[in-house]
């Protein structure tokens, strides 16, 4: 793409997002110059106050918005690889397929990591093979909110939990488990207060062996949901070829 149609389709996008903001509260605004009865106008002058007040609201959303606009063009291309990897080895094929890599991760852990680091990497592993399991039945059986609640935290736990945890029991990366030690404290000081749940938590596990594993579980599935969310804003502003517009969320 050239550097003015790399300008012009994020135009392009900014004015969809704004679009989708306005209709919000007013009809025919997104996409609607190309219908018969056009974009709607406001008539009377209440009405032209309203949809200059609810435009310049969208505004600094719109700001915050497209940079996770730009995140979700980048997951969907490589969700739809995933989702055609899926498609061609089917629910029984993914399960066997990641637990023959994280399999085979397991096995090296044995060769480089102590018995705790085993036993973290062989849970993490374990994981990592249910979770692929049931986002591959999600996403060949749900519909959009399915895939976004269920099949991507799903994914993003078989994709990423089991290197992620290897890495912390790693001897040559001994300072990444301290710095998960760090998050946790910051998590649980800065966002887990709420009730008592950081309390809670701080009784109920310890960090190593499977705690680090159930960390990393807590990380992943919002992570999960957050590129799943991404993703469906992607759909809704740029639908691809084969899209429904109107079966975005």
């Amino acid at each position: 793409m050239t550097e003015g149609g790399l300008v012009e389709g994020m135009k392009v996008d900014v004015v969809r997002l704004h679009e989708t903001w306005m209709e919000l509260v007013f009809p025919r605004q997104r996409t609607a110059v190309h219908t018969v009865l056009g974009k709607w106008r406001p008539r009377t002058t209440g009405d032209r106050i309203k949809y200059r007040l609810w435009g310049v609201v969208g505004v600094p959303l719109v700001a915050l918005l497209y940079p996770l606009l730009l995140v979700g063009f980048g997951v969907r291309f490589n969700a739809r690889r995933l989702d055609s990897a899926t498609a061609r080895l089917g629910v029984i094929g993914v399960v066997l397929v990641t637990t023959l890599i994280w399999g085979g991760l397991t096995a090296l852990a044995r060769l480089r990591l102590d018995f705790g680091g085993v036993v973290a990497v062989g849970a993490a592993s374990a994981v990592a093979v249910v979770s692929a399991g049931l986002a591959a039945v999600f996403v060949r059986s749900g519909g959009r909110g399915t895939t976004v609640a269920l099949a991507y935290p799903f994914a993003m736990n078989a994709v990423f939990l089991p290197p992620v945890v290897a890495a912390l029991y790693d001897p040559s990366l001994s300072g990444v488990l301290e710095r998960s030690e760090a998050l946790a404290i910051f998590l649980l000081d800065r966002f887990l207060y709420v009730g008592g749940i950081n309390e809670y938590l701080r009784a109920s596990f310890s960090l190593e062996g499977v705690g680090v594993v159930l960390m990393w579980v807590g990380i992943a599935t919002p992570l999960g949901w957050l590129f799943g969310l991404v993703v469906s804003l992607a759909d809704l502003i740029r639908p691809q070829s084969g899209d429904d517009a109107g079966d975005d969320f």
